[in-house]
């Protein structure tokens, strides 16, 4: 996570490099939203730390999970707004119906993936109570990043983190997929496929060059 700013305190991991971890993404995990996400990502999203105790409960009621807790659905929310934070050119994972996107992924795909994100959520909250004593979700904002700081780049990690920053790759992948493959990711990007040309001049010299080709 890079410095905090006074206006944008969940973070700026700016979206441009998610696309970097696009690649490391399976294909599999490229699947649109489900009708129901769909009609959930029209709704504003409040940040992190707006969303106490009665708007969880209300939210919990609107929303019709299919595999996650309330526990682990609102850990889920506010660690999508970490990952992809609205900016100037679109909302968040959350408005683009992110959090709903993985829900449905873990119950159709269950088994090791749904263990493995259940494990990484336990081992956000147990690492949270030691630290600060109490679970992620209800963490503030700047202890949240505190604990997001060392899980989030691999290189920089810690070996006691490591599985704090496996959990958080898979999670990083699952927002990553679910945001670019909703109708607000796709606007994003923006992809231009299916458009007339009026010519075609081959790929672009420098692009050849990075990739080593003539």
């Amino acid at each position: 996570m890079a410095k905090e700013k006074k206006t944008n305190p969940r973070g700026s991991l700016k979206r441009r490099d998610m696309l970097k971890v696009m690649t490391g993404v399976p294909a599999a995990a490229l699947v649109t939203l489900s009708p129901g996400a769909r009609t959930a990502a029209g709704a504003a999203v409040p940040g992190p730390l707006a969303m106490n105790a009665a708007g969880a409960a209300q939210e919990a009621a609107a929303t019709k999970r299919k595999i996650l807790t309330e526990h682990e659905w609102k850990t889920v929310r506010i660690l999508s707004e970490w990952i992809i934070p609205a900016d100037e050119r679109s909302g968040s994972a959350t408005a683009a119906g992110v959090p709903e996107f993985i829900d449905d992924w873990l119950e159709f795909k269950r088994g090791h993936l749904l263990d493995s994100i259940r494990g990484g959520l336990t081992w956000l909250d147990l690492d949270c109570n030691r630290e600060f004593s109490r679970d992620f979700a209800d963490c503030s904002q700047a202890q949240q990043k505190q604990i997001l700081d060392r899980i989030a780049y691999p290189k920089h990690a810690a070996p006691e983190d490591s599985a704090g920053v496996a959990f958080f790759n898979q999670m990083r992948d699952l927002v990553v997929s679910g945001f670019f493959s909703s109708k607000m990711g796709v606007k994003d990007l923006p992809y231009l496929g299916n458009q007339m040309l009026t010519e075609w001049n081959g790929c672009p010299p420098e692009v050849l060059a990075k990739l080593g080709l003539k």
